[in-house]
């Protein structure tokens, strides 16, 4: 795939190539019955733990994938869903790995969700509080195709036979060492105004903008680091009583990109919340994300 003549750069700051997505940080209504889930369906084991928190992370890796905030009482996302979280995305290391899940998840009579977009092959989970949550594998970078300088991406039926015959009869043993998140997706009220926030702002390359209702955009070539879409455009934010994301991050190479980025946060008239160990700044509709340096 050539990558000169792809996507729309943002019109002043541009992240680094190498950013990418790292911990999602979740509210949760029961902890326990959560990370009964995350363990048994989704592989993730527990890196660290102290009262009413923990992080998960893939076995034998111990960078943190995810952590989860009890807040009993918490309210279930509506099926109609809610402006933030759409689903956070699992990336598989290799789609024998996705192959060894599905055939976990057929194992656990679990229903899934399931999509071939071109670029990858991906099942959609709901947890018990209704947070979205997508398993994927990348299909390799030099098979994504381009079109007016946009990945095509579609949704059409997965080959769950082939994806399962992937995994060539051997067991899911968890999630395997090298599982990430490989991106978010977010629903919000306008994507002119999201594009706003998450290109000029956060400096993403606008990657597909033909897809109805949604954006992507990714640094350094990916088909996306962050979706968008107007799929739930009339409800209202996640709210502090709700099942929610609290803030997910942006890891960037050092400290300078980090404070760079803030930066341009700011000239582009967002607030950045600097009291922290980290920047943090808000889009639109409440969604946070952490500027983290590597």
């Amino acid at each position: 795939m050539m990558t000169s003549a792809l996507g729309i750069s943002p019109p002043g700051y541009r992240l680094p190539a190498s950013a990418h997505i790292g911990r999602v940080r979740l509210k949760v209504a029961e902890l326990d019955r959560s990370l009964g889930y995350y363990e048994k369906v989704l592989g993730l084991r527990v890196i660290d733990r102290s009262p009413g928190v923990s992080v998960l992370g893939a076995h034998g890796d111990d960078t943190p994938l995810l952590e989860l905030i009890e807040q009993p009482g918490a309210k279930p996302v509506p099926r109609r869903g809610l402006l933030g979280l759409y689903h956070f995305a699992v990336l598989m290391p290799d789609r024998a790995s996705l192959g060894r899940f599905l055939v976990h998840l057929t194992g656990l009579g679990i229903h899934a969700g399931m999509s071939d977009h071109l670029v990858s092959e991906a099942i959609y989970l709901t947890d018990p509080d209704g947070l979205g949550i997508e398993v994927y594998a990348d299909r390799p970078r030099e098979s994504w195709k381009l079109a007016d300088r946009q990945i095509e991406m579609t949704t059409k039926p997965l080959d769950a036979g082939s994806v399962m015959e992937s995994a060539a009869g051997e067991r899911w043993n968890g999630a395997p060492p090298g599982t990430r998140i490989g991106h978010v997706h977010f629903h919000v009220g306008d994507i002119d105004e999201a594009a706003s926030f998450y290109h000029s702002a956060l400096g993403l390359d606008k990657i597909v903008w033909g897809y109805p209702g949604a954006l992507f955009l990714s640094a350094g070539g990916y088909h996306h680091h962050v979706g968008v879409n107007t799929w739930a455009a009339g409800s209202p934010p996640a709210s502090d009583q709700d099942a929610r994301l609290v803030d997910w991050e942006l890891v960037l190479p050092d400290p300078t990109s980090a404070s760079q980025t803030a930066g341009n946060i700011e000239n582009a008239g967002f607030a950045v919340d600097r009291s922290g160990d980290v920047p943090t700044a808000v889009d639109p509709w409440g969604i946070r994300v952490r500027l983290t340096a590597a």
